[in-house]
């Protein structure tokens, strides 16, 4: 039997030991006066505990290009048994001080070249406890990924993802395996929590088996070009589960927002499957499950501050329902929800006061009608900026969501629902473009009032949107493209590696609504002084989409690309996760790089790895030695 100072330097033995088998692989002290071992290999970086069962840091590079910022992991929250660690080449062994050699290890971790091994063994004299992985999200925002029991856990097989790094497929046996745990204290908390349980009596042998994977649409014909890393490594980034919400959300210890469903569900519809029996639409399946059984979220009323749906919310929820439909072609589904989803197509209509088939938002848009302290949000997601009234990206959203609720009638043979739906988006067709379209800038407006008054500030993704979903004659979509670009141009925007501002001029104060100079606020009447700043003209990934989506459809594939490389490139470099060093978040930038964000990491960002695939589309629709611009 060993006594404890015997085993301290047994364990140091061994990691020296250790040390000498492979120059990957050291011992070395922890920030917190523990101890650990380095075991590194192309695909995985970790730093392994000689303290406790479990990691002091951990990442992973999916791409095998050893690139590896390491994610700090905290010590579990309650103190483990008095452990003994061995280390047996890249194998880490957890007993209680003083077992002998014969005994079982209540844990140990093997790390391979491509994927993590975890056993636990269990025996009376030394039950194993849950080894806990708690990832401080301060540089990445990990996160699980997979089916969500209501207590928030995971169920196996799952993803554990490290967004801008890469991802590891979790499995268990002996199956069926019990959920792996996973919290978050608070919101906006500094660590998420992840568990696997350990071995028991009935269950007294117990392996996790972590995968290395990089999961993404296989795209042929970009082959290893290093170019489209960030689109390997980050495509999984947009999905984040909350264990608060039990939702998709803005990530692990953010909201849950309803109008930001349809971009979970537009890049899940195009994920390939995520393990045996688990696919990215199954989270928005679960999500729009919470939703019509009650639960709410930002953009509905009871949640945030909305005196009614914001205008995107409803047709955000449609979209995601058909992608998830017709993705998964889940007929039962769809008939089991029909009638619900009815209702939300139905009440979204029913906001056309004019007649003329655009859906209003309840507050009037009108300039000056936003109150000092702020009391309700405006139309949409841009929810410092005042749209109200009929708003043009809402009824975008809106269109597209008629013509895929027409299709879910045809398929669940409700024919009269189909003929009334696609009637509605032909009229919300028939009256988009001359109600939005500024004469006076040859641009779309972003909204216009309840006093009839536009609004246009040269919102990019307004007109990228409502171009990308055909809601502008051919004739002239070109011509807007030439006007935005122009005045991009003019107004000197270059940091594509920051993303795009969403409008390209300031939001005059009496239009905005959060007069806080923080998030673009100013005091000047033009808000000049708050312009760079968060939503007032701040640069963002965040629906660049629409732009680049709208260029490759106009077969304008130059252009599109000198957007799309500089942003794979910010992407790639991790420019749009963690804070910059005033503490703000990088996920919106001043356009010299200056950051303005408050959620460190804001999925809504990866969204415009979409436009990847617009990007093959658009190459396959060119002609050999056609001029692409």
């Amino acid at each position: 039997m060993r006594s404890r100072t015997a085993a301290i330097l047994c364990g140091l033995l061994a990691a020296s030991a250790f040390a000498a088998e492979s120059a990957a692989a050291t011992p070395e002290p922890s920030t917190r006066a523990g101890r650990a071992a380095r075991i590194t290999t192309a695909y995985i970086d970790a730093k392994v505990s000689l303290d406790y069962p479990g990691f002091e840091g951990l990442s992973v590079d999916s791409l095998g290009k050893e690139r590896f910022p390491l994610v700090t992991m905290e010590p579990p929250a309650k103190p483990c048994a008095p452990t003994y660690a061995e280390v047996h080449g890249r194998r880490v062994e957890y007993r209680r001080a003083g077992a002998p050699d014969s005994e079982r290890p209540r844990w140990s971790i093997e790390v391979r070249s491509k994927e993590i091994i975890l056993e636990s063994h269990w025996s009376a004299a030394d039950p194993p406890e849950p080894l806990t992985v708690n990832a401080d999200n301060n540089l990445c925002h990990v996160t699980l990924l997979g089916l969500m029991n209501s207590d928030g856990s995971i169920q196996l097989p799952a993803i554990m993802h490290f967004p801008d790094r890469g991802s590891f497929r979790i499995s268990g046996e002996p199956k069926p395996m019990g959920p792996l745990g996973f919290k978050a204290s608070a919101d906006q908390a500094k660590v998420v929590q992840m568990s696997l349980p350990g071995a028991t009596r009935e269950r007294p042998d117990i392996t996790y088996r972590w995968r290395v994977v990089a999961i993404h649409p296989k795209l042929a014909n970009i082959g290893s070009d290093p170019r489209f890393d960030a689109f390997r490594r980050d495509w999984l980034n947009i999905f984040q589960l909350s264990p608060r919400w039990l939702t998709l959300a803005n990530h692990v210890t953010s909201d849950t927002c309803a109008f930001c469903y349809y971009e979970y569900a537009d890049i899940a519809d195009r994920t390939p499957p995520l393990a045996r029996g688990l696919t990215a639409l199954d989270m928005v399946r679960q999500t729009l499950d919470r939703i019509i059984g009650g639960a709410k979220a930002y953009g509905m009323p009871g949640h945030g501050s909305f005196p009614e749906y914001s205008a995107d919310t409803l047709p955000s929820l449609l979209i995601a329902a058909e992608d998830y439909v017709q993705g998964a072609k889940d007929t039962a589904w769809l008939a089991a929800n029909y009638d619900h989803i009815k209702t939300w197509t139905d009440k979204m209509l029913s906001t056309d006061h004019e007649g003329n088939g655009l859906i209003e938002y309840t507050l009037s848009g009108n300039s000056g009608s936003w109150p000092e302290k702020i009391k309700y949000r405006p139309a949409n997601w841009w929810d410092t900026i005042g749209f109200g009234h009929e708003d043009a990206y809402a009824n975008a959203l809106a269109y597209r969501a008629l013509r895929g609720m027409a299709r879910l009638a045809r398929q669940s043979n409700h024919g009269a629902d189909q003929a009334r739906y696609r009637t509605a988006a032909q009229k919300l067709k028939a009256a988009y473009f001359k109600t939005f379209y500024d004469p006076a800038t040859g641009v779309l407006a972003g909204w216009r009032s309840a006093d009839g008054q536009l609004h246009d500030y040269y919102f990019l993704w307004v007109n990228g949107i409502a171009i990308h979903y055909g809601l502008v004659p051919k004739a002239k979509a070109g011509q807007i493209m030439d006007r935005l670009l122009a005045k991009m141009r003019q107004v000197g925007y270059t940091r594509f590696d920051l993303g795009l501002p969403g409008n390209l001029i300031p939001v005059a104060r009496k239009d905005y609504v959060d007069h806080n100079p923080r998030f673009g606020g100013g005091k000047r009447a033009d808000n000049t002084d708050g312009f760079q700043k968060y939503e007032n003209g701040g640069a963002t990934a965040c629906y660049a989409y629409f732009t680049l989506a709208a260029l490759y459809d106009l077969g304008r594939i130059q252009e599109a690309d000198r957007m799309l490389f500089p942003m794979l490139k910010g992407f790639d470099e991790g420019g749009f996760q963690g804070r910059g060093p005033d503490g703000m978040s990088k996920d919106w930038k001043t356009w010299d790089g200056g950051c303005y964000g408050y959620e460190g990491f804001l999925v809504d960002n990866y969204y415009t790895l979409l436009a990847v695939l617009d990007r093959q589309a658009a190459l396959k629709r060119v002609k050999p030695g056609a001029v692409t611009n």
